[in-house]
């Protein structure tokens, strides 16, 4: 339950988004993203421009979630902020604002992990998963998978040993000419292809008994759809992308569903644990959405999915996270620092 006499400020600017919510009478009231567009020449997030962009971006989307929650500045009781991990400077910008406004307003700062806001994404709105659930976080630069056996409780089953699985995406999507970012793209073609066009391999590693665990490597998948596309021809390789593009993103999209869907039934059947929450960029995928499902229903176990909007880079995860930690008493001090490689 979120409490209704707090109204809190969220920013969050960790990768290319700068984000700003506000939480107020027990609910997101607002919630502004501004994405940063000129990184798609580029076919990722170049670090320089986005804090650039996100030191031009901060004040004016701060200003529109404070108006759009019908509140002022001075109405603030808290302000929570990303702190990591993410890139050093955009994290910067965000946290410094932060920092500033709660020293001249004289409210407590809460910084929030950036995982741990994704991973509570699912209580900004009913319905909610139970404690305990597992958490799976699928985004450009995560991958992993949680047990939350209560709240701000966190035991890590696996992660990913290289790249994350939207990284894969928007890598893949480069090879095959779709632009970034990648997953949309990718997602839309594999609903019209055939996923048993070509076999490519599983991102999912083998535990210590040799049988599939609940680590991931992505970097091999992305490799192998590298060297396909390599080992042809000028001809052939246009005739395979005029001809199997739709083929080759869902074999693809097959390949990391499968991986992803099936380590969240075997940690369902190890743990007992019958709620599971998707999280992260990935999680509006729509095949892993509607495999997750179908595994749900075979296997007994609820699904959990934040609203599309909600599954991106966002504030109102913030402000649900740093609501939470200041109800449990837990504040940062101003001298708190940008942390790019924090783990959960």
């Amino acid at each position: 339950m979120l409490p209704t006499d707090l109204t809190l400020l969220a920013i969050e600017s960790s990768c290319d988004d700068t984000a700003a919510a506000v939480l107020t009478e027990g609910r997101v009231a607002s919630s502004v993203v501004a994405s940063q567009r000129i990184h798609e020449g580029f076919g990722g997030v170049v670090p320089e421009l986005a804090s650039r962009a996100h030191q031009r971006l901060i004040v004016p989307t701060v200003e529109a979630a404070l108006v759009e929650a019908d509140v002022t500045k001075h109405d603030l009781d808290a302000v929570a902020v990303t702190y990591g991990p993410g890139l050093a400077g955009s994290l910067l910008v965000g946290l410094s604002f932060a920092k500033a406004l709660a020293l001249g307003l004289d409210i407590p700062l809460v910084g929030v992990n950036h995982l741990e806001g994704h991973v509570y994404s699912v209580f900004i709105e009913e319905p909610c998963p139970p404690f305990p659930y597992l958490c799976l976080t699928v985004s450009g630069g995560h991958t992993q998978l949680t047990l939350v056996p209560e709240g701000f409780v966190h035991e890590e089953l696996g992660r990913t040993r290289d790249d994350a699985a939207g990284e894969a995406y928007d890598k893949v999507a480069k090879l095959l000419g779709l632009g970034y970012p990648g997953g949309p793209p990718v997602d839309r073609l594999a609903a019209e292809g055939d996923p048993t066009f070509r076999a490519f391999p599983s991102p999912r590693l083998p535990g210590a008994d040799g049988r599939p665990g609940f680590a991931f490597s992505f970097s091999g998948i992305k490799t192998n759809v590298l060297y396909f596309l390599r080992d042809l021809n000028d001809a052939e390789r246009q005739r395979m992308l005029d001809e199997h593009l739709a083929d080759i993103c869902a074999s693809f999209q097959q390949a990391v569903v499968d991986a992803l869907v099936g380590a969240l039934r075997d940690a369902v059947r190890e743990t007992g644990v019958e709620a599971v929450a998707i999280v992260g960029g990935v999680s509006a995928n729509r095949g892993l959405r509607a495999a997750a499902e179908a595994a749900g229903q075979a296997d007994g176990f609820a699904v959990f999915v934040p609203q599309l909007a909600h599954c991106m880079d966002n504030a109102a995860m913030i402000a649900v996270t740093g609501a939470f930690k200041l109800g449990a008493g837990q504040t940062s001090p101003l001298h708190l620092t940008a942390q790019p490689s924090l783990a959960l």
